[in-house]
Formats: structure tokens, C-alpha cells, sequence
């Protein structure tokens, strides 16, 4: 593996105390001023993210993710106004005093400047980018990757300690601005740009990593690998045998449907099933 990058490579293991992580995700109902948000007093909000927090954290996962997945359909990042902070500042900081593990945050879409606010705010350890180094064609356009501008700000706040876990080859977009150069050079770009982890995904929410992606991420990085879509009972086994972990979301919802509430049950069954393949 060529090194291109001096960044330390023990992000999961300063955060978790843990060689390997099961990240559960809090897919939070719609805020305030997203078309799906429907009036409801803002207490039910904050309540179903501290639900569905402790469904995770009570039945065995060792952290959680904060996301606006209500929001749809996403902003892109210049358009985002300070009431996705503001909110998403509050579900953290009660989540984060509830729970007392983990947390990271991300923004959608593609935000990491108010992540690492709400972050900072809320007392997360990381946030989840979707697109770090360069850039690509998702549903909401044209994403180029914010992480000069990222660093910049969080070095403002004196937040270093704020890490940065950051997709390759993110899901949801189209990579022909970059199709010339391979998955395995998009990843080095990462450690590149000083983020402290990866994340592998699938095409969409959901959909499972391609295990040969996986490794050829895995090879191309010194930095702790997860996976971050299309996760469940039936191949936790063979992604921990590659990986640092996991983020979990859409196979632990009743149903396993992204918008329904998690379900204790599932949780549970889950990591009955991460258990024997979580130590190195």
C-alpha cells in the first residue's frame, strides 16, 4: 500500500475504545421548514430520535449517527439555513447526555461545515461526509467535495478532535466526472485530505457494499474501513472480516424500511450475529 498521508489510522479505536464498531443511525423525522415536516410540537421529534437511541444503544450497538433523512429532498450544501443546525444541535446534545456513547453526525446533503457546528454544539466525536475530495452528480446536482473549507472552519472553532469519516465512491450519484481515475486513487484522495476514516456503501439507502469494492478500498487506505449501507444479519460475518464496522440503519427499522422506527428485536438479532466476528 503507498502511503500518502502522515494521518493516524486509530480513529474507531480513540472513539469506541474498540477495534471494530457497530454504528446504529438515527434517521430524524422531518425539522421545520422541510416539506415533510407537518406541524408536530418539536418535543415529538426530539422524543422519536431518543427512542429510537435507545432501541439502538439498550440492545448491543456501540454508537450512533445523527442524519436529517426527514429532510427530503436534500439541499445542497450553500443552501442549507440555520434552523437544520439548530435542531439537529438539540437532538444531538440530548441523545449525547441521554446515551453517553459515540455520536456522529451528518448533514444531508453533504454538509460537513454545519455537521462539525452541530457537532461541536452537541458534543459528537465525528461527522459522516459523503463527498470529501472531489466530486460527482447526485440527485441534488452537482457535489464537489468541501473538505479545505471544512478543515478551515473546524480549525476556527479549535475542534480538531472532531474526526471525519468520509464515503468513496459515495451512493446516490453518478462518478463520470471522475471516471477516469479508479476507486482505489478516490480513496487515497481521502486520507489525502486529512480524513480519519472511510466508508464503503452501496448504490443507495440500503443496498449492500459490493464486497470486491470493499477490498479494493480496504488496499488502497491505511485508514480505518467501514461499511456504511446495506448492512444486516445476513452478511455482518463476512464485512467484519474487512472492516473496522459498520453504520446501521434501514435493516434494523421495523419492517426493515428507513422511515419506520427501530426495532428492538432486530437490534438484538443483529448483534447476536456481529458477536463472534467483532474481535481482530
Amino acid at each position: 500500500m503507498q502511503l500518502i498521508s502522515d494521518r493516524p489510522a486509530h480513529a474507531i479505536k480513540d472513539i469506541f475504545g474498540r477495534d471494530k464498531a457497530l454504528i446504529g443511525m438515527i434517521h430524524c423525522p422531518a425539522f421545520p421548514g422541510a416539506p415533510r415536516y407537518r406541524g408536530q410540537p418539536l418535543a415529538e421529534i426530539y422524543d422519536a430520535c431518543l427512542r429510537d437511541a435507545e432501541a439502538l444503544i439498550a440492545n448491543g450497538m456501540h454508537g450512533l449517527v445523527i442524519e436529517n433523512h426527514g429532510d427530503i429532498p436534500f439541499l445542497k450544501p450553500e443552501d442549507i439555513t440555520c434552523e437544520t443546525a439548530a435542531f439537529m444541535a438539540v437532538a444531538t446534545d440530548r441523545i449525547k447526555r441521554a446515551f453517553g456513547v459515540p455520536v456522529g453526525v451528518n448533514v444531508l446533503a453533504n454538509a460537513p461545515i454545519p455537521a462539525i457546528a452541530i457537532a461541536a454544539a452537541g458534543g459528537a466525536e465525528f461527522i459522516r461526509v459523503n463527498e470529501w475530495a472531489n466530486a460527482y452528480i447526485a440527485n441534488e446536482g452537482f457535489i464537489e467535495g468541501r473538505a479545505g473549507e471544512a478543515l478551515r472552519f473546524r480549525a476556527r472553532l479549535r475542534q480538531d478532535g472532531i474526526r471525519i469519516f468520509a464515503d468513496s465512491h459515495v451512493k446516490h450519484g453518478a462518478h463520470a466526472i471522475v471516471a477516469d481515475r479508479s476507486v482505489a486513487e478516490l480513496t487515497r484522495d481521502l486520507a489525502f485530505f486529512d480524513a480519519d476514516g472511510v466508508i464503503a456503501t452501496g448504490q443507495r439507502t440500503g443496498d449492500a457494499a459490493n464486497p470486491e469494492e470493499i477490498r479494493t478500498i480496504r488496499d488502497a487506505t491505511h485508514l480505518p474501513l467501514l461499511v456504511g449501507s446495506g448492512v444486516n444479519e445476513a452478511n455482518i460475518g463476512p464485512i467484519l472480516s474487512l472492516t473496522n464496522g459498520v453504520i446501521v440503519a434501514s435493516s434494523l427499522k421495523e419492517g426493515g424500511v428507513w422511515w419506520n422506527p427501530v426495532d428492538p428485536a432486530r437490534v438484538r438479532s443483529f448483534v447476536a450475529a456481529a458477536a463472534p466476528h467483532l474481535e481482530s
